[in-house]
């Protein structure tokens, strides 16, 4: 197609969006439960795209990558942090057995079957499903002393081992902690899950974008007073243990400040919003529910706030609300809790960690002053500080030039590593002083998914003319490589965190295998048959570890193959 080369001769950043808007497209095509996904889309799109011969500017790649690993480092960094702590110890063990036994298995594989730095390196990026691999891997692979042509080579092997070993490598995963854990456990993840359920005291809210509750746990009411009559609004709200706050009093078509305290009288109407049970409980301590009545409406407010307060990190929901003063969290519900972008269960035995964002729900002023007790509010304006993210990744890339020699042999973090390291102190210094530093989820996921995406397109469309000659030679030696290094750790870990961890539920302990593979396939997998969000916790702490451990596999593969 000569007109079509001629195009991207001339532009070739149309080649890169071009390829960017058909590999998501095909990312979006499902088989059964398994998607490739943007990233692995992308890169199998470039390959074909680079056969009409297209060449990317390298500065492209690397301002790509240095916006990606960043990113995963800022986002990683509150919840990196706070893991590392004697209550997460299992989890950190989980998540370190499996970067370490699996950069094990690819180094031995590949020294056995006599593969190349690059194959090796996507090797483990597309049968661990850690994408950043390809990154990391890729920038150190630029570093050493070899002639640009070989160092070309060794990167479109990269591209070549993670397109062959990707698709299995997310099957695998779900194969193992959606369906071989329950087994091995001897426990249905649904019973599980409800057992641990019980432990915690409450009921799990529905996880996934776009569901929720047909009975949501909050909710608003009015009612008629006839029981109630002659008793005050505090006497209610104490009796309901904290459940249930009085927002409005109508009189005979006019509202009281509830502020005063006042006394119910019979006829009057109430609005009362507070937990589902406890408001409908409160029909037989007050009185009838009606529809409503002229002055009784009433608008509710959710906001959210990042949880950085001192002296309540990592303690349990029921710990925080006693050591709280009561006016404070007066009127106040918390309505959910994300950590890492993933719902937990409001449960009283849940434990809150710096970085869980919180959705408080209640009135105005009552969320506002909750939100500012907290923590820090999520802004609402969504700008970022771009003097704070240009300086981060200034520091990271300059740390990534610093080089110490140990033995006569020269190690380097790398662009990669250094902009990954400043990314998680910077993220970290955020959470600890919200003044400065604005960096929104849309935006950190935005330059996360963009970059890495962009990244490897550009190493597709640059690299690509060689993966033909090299899927014919080592094609399915690489797939049935791939099969290994994505089953023997996950395996391995599974009988490791049974019985040298300690792990009793089949819910959480799936939750916390696949989360120690950054395996997000698997862990929806396992949030649709548990039924449940419990296994969220224990995911959410591996796969911030999870993260930072199998991101730096990559320079260590490079450098040990």
């Amino acid at each position: 197609m000569p007109w079509l080369h001629e195009v991207f001769s001339r532009s070739p950043e149309a080649a890169l969006f071009l390829t960017l808007a058909l590999g998501y497209a095909v990312g979006k095509i499902t088989f059964g439960r398994f998607q490739l996904g943007g990233v692995g889309g992308s890169l199998l799109v470039a390959v074909v795209v680079s056969q009409i011969g297209v060449e990317i500017d390298d500065g492209v790649k690397a301002v790509m990558f240095a916006l990606f690993i960043y990113a995963v480092g800022y986002n990683s960094g509150p919840q990196f942090f706070s893991s590392l702590n004697k209550s997460s110890l299992k989890e950190i063990v989980l998540a370190a057995f499996v970067a370490i036994f699996s950069l094990a298995t690819v180094i031995v594989l590949a020294r056995f079957f006599q593969l190349d730095k690059g194959l090796a390196a996507g090797l483990a990026g597309g049968a661990l499903t850690q994408s950043a691999i390809i990154g990391t891997a890729g920038d150190a692979l630029t570093r050493l002393p070899l002639p640009p042509e070989q160092i070309k080579a060794l990167q479109a092997n990269v591209a070549i081992g993670y397109a062959v070993t990707y698709v299995f490598g997310s099957l695998g995963a779900i194969i193992v902690c959606a369906n071989i854990l329950p087994r091995f456990m001897k426990q249905d993840l649904a019973a599980a899950a409800a057992q641990e359920e019980a432990r915690l005291r409450g009921d799990a809210l529905p996880s996934g974008p776009g569901v929720s509750s047909a009975m949501p746990a909050l909710v608003g009411r009015a009612f008629r007073v006839v029981a109630g009559a002659g008793r005050s609004i505090s006497s209610i709200e104490n009796a309901a243990a904290d459940s249930l706050t009085i927002e409005r009093v109508v009189r005979e078509g006019q509202a009281l400040d509830v502020a005063e305290d006042p006394v119910l009288r019979e006829g009057d109407v109430v609005v009362a919003i507070g937990r589902r049970e406890q408001v409908i409980a409160s029909a037989a301590e007050i009185g009838p529910e009606v529809p409503g009545t002229e002055g009784g409406s009433l608008a509710m407010r959710s906001r959210q706030a990042v949880f950085t307060r001192k002296g309540l990190n990592r303690m349990t929901i029921a710990q925080i609300k006693q050591a709280i003063d009561p006016k404070m969290r007066h009127g106040v519900y918390i309505e959910s809790i994300t950590r890492m972008g993933r719902q937990l269960p409001v449960l009283p035995e849940t434990v809150a960690m710096h970085g869980d964002v919180v959705t408080f729900y209640g009135a105005d002023s009552d969320t506002a002053r909750a939100a500012q007790e907290a923590g820090y509010p999520l802004a609402t304006d969504n700008k970022t500080d771009f003097v704070y993210m240009g300086l981060g990744i200034l520091v990271g890339l300059l740390i990534g030039l610093l080089t110490a020699n140990i033995g006569g042999i020269p190690l380097t973090l790398g662009a990669g590593g250094g902009a990954l390291l400043s990314g998680l102190l910077f993220g970290w210094l955020r959470s600890k002083r919200p003044m400065f530093g604005a960096l929104p989820p849309a935006a950190g996921q935005l330059l996360q998914d963009f970059g890495l995406a962009a990244f490897v397109t550009v190493v597709g469309l640059n690299s690509g003319k060689q993966a033909l000659v090299t899927i014919q030679e080592h094609g399915m030696t690489i797939f049935l490589l791939g099969v290994v290094v994505t089953l023997l750790p996950l395996l391995a870990a599974m009988v490791f965190g049974r019985f040298v961890l300690g792990y009793r539920n089949a819910a959480v302990f799936a939750g916390a295998l696949s989360g120690s593979r950054s395996a997000n396939p698997a862990f929806g997998a396992v949030l649709d048959k548990s039924q449940s969000a419990v296994a969220t916790v224990p995911f959410a702490i591996t796969y911030a570890l999870a993260n930072v451990f199998l991101t730096l596999i990559g320079p260590f593969v490079v450098g040990l193959v």
